[in-house]
C-alpha cells in the first residue's frame, strides 16, 4: 500500500510542477508592475489550468498525509532521554547524611 501511495505521490507532484510551469505569467512579483488591465481582470473566475493545479495540489497533499500515516505505523516507539537519565539516577549511591 505503501509503494502505490509513492507512485501515486510522485506522478501528482510532476503533474503539479508541469501545471505552475504551463500556467501564463500574471506579471509582477508581489505586486509590482501590475498594469490596469490585469488589474481589471485579477477578480474574473480562474480558467482550467488554475483549476487543475489547485486539484492537483489537494490530492498531493491529501496523499502526502497518507504516506506519512501509514509510515507512522512502523516506527518502533524508544523511551525518552529523560526515563533513562531518571534510571541512572536511581543506581548512583547517595549521600550520607550529617547526623550533627
Amino acid at each position: 500500500m505503501e509503494n502505490i501511495l509513492l507512485v501515486i505521490n510522485i506522478i501528482l507532484a510532476l503533474i503539479l510542477v508541469i501545471l505552475v510551469l504551463i500556467q501564463k505569467s500574471e506579471g509582477g512579483a508581489l505586486g509590482i508592475g501590475i498594469s490596469q488591465e490585469s488589474y481589471m481582470f485579477s477578480r474574473s473566475a480562474g480558467n482550467f489550468l488554475t483549476k487543475s493545479t489547485a486539484v492537483v495540489a489537494m490530492l498531493f497533499i491529501i496523499c502526502s498525509l497518507g504516506l506519512t500515516i501509514i509510515s507512522r505505523g512502523e516506527l518502533i516507539p524508544t523511551t525518552s532521554v529523560i526515563d533513562k537519565i531518571e534510571e541512572s539516577s536511581d543506581e548512583t549511591p547517595k549521600i550520607p547524611e550529617n547526623n550533627n
